[in-house]
């Protein structure tokens, strides 16, 4: 699908989105926990990309990271802006975060990379990979399942990723992967969390960063 597409779905269903997703408080323990032990390894500034209403990115915030939240939709933007003082938010896109290169210590993409085609998917961690600074780190959460199967997501079609087809992507990328959490409930598609810090890019010195 394409930005223009996955915007206009979200923003047809942004308020319902909300209500059933926006407050971190909801989320599984387990979710919290993670985020909760990410930020405490980050040491510089973070995005959250993809932040739909900004929950998370207020997460964050509240644990001491110095943290934007992006997302294409901008009915989310002007959500989060309102709900959240503290942490900056603004509409872009994951194909340009908008930031120098090695500028962030750490990316969130909880759930926002599901829209991206197979194909889109290196262009996307490619970005995220120029943004982040050796040994800053990525924190993905995704739907587990055979590597780029479709399915009809709620509100546009998304792709399950095995993690170790989400794991080369991002080794190719330039990371390593670190950790990997995996969940499995009755009643929910199988979930995955992939931690994996940036690699020291080749012919990258000290005194570039």
């Amino acid at each position: 699908m394409t930005d223009m597409q996955v915007q206009d779905a979200y923003a047809a269903r942004a308020a319902k989105y909300t209500a059933l997703f926006g407050s971190a408080e909801k989320a599984h323990g387990s979710d919290q926990r993670l985020m909760s032990h990410w930020a405490q390894s980050l040491s510089g500034p973070a995005i959250d990309a993809g932040c739909g209403p900004g929950h998370w990115t207020a997460f964050l915030a509240n644990h001491g990271i110095e943290v934007e939240g992006i997302d294409l939709v901008p009915l989310f933007i002007e959500e989060a802006r309102r709900r959240f003082a503290a942490p900056q938010f603004r509409v872009a896109t994951l194909r340009a975060l908008g930031v120098p290169d090695g500028h962030l210590a750490g990316i969130l993409a909880w759930y926002s990379l599901i829209h991206f085609e197979p194909a889109e998917l290196p262009v996307v961690l490619s970005e995220f990979a120029r943004c982040i600074s050796p040994g800053g780190s990525i924190l993905l959460g995704f739907f587990e399942g055979s590597a780029g199967e479709p399915f009809p997501h709620a509100v546009a079609t998304a792709y399950y990723w095995s993690v170790d087809a989400m794991s080369q992507h991002l080794v190719t990328a330039g990371f390593e992967v670190q950790e990997v959490h995996v969940r499995a409930e009755p009643e929910n598609r199988p979930h995955a969390a992939i931690i994996a810090v940036r690699t020291t890019p080749q012919g990258w010195h000290a005194c570039e960063i």
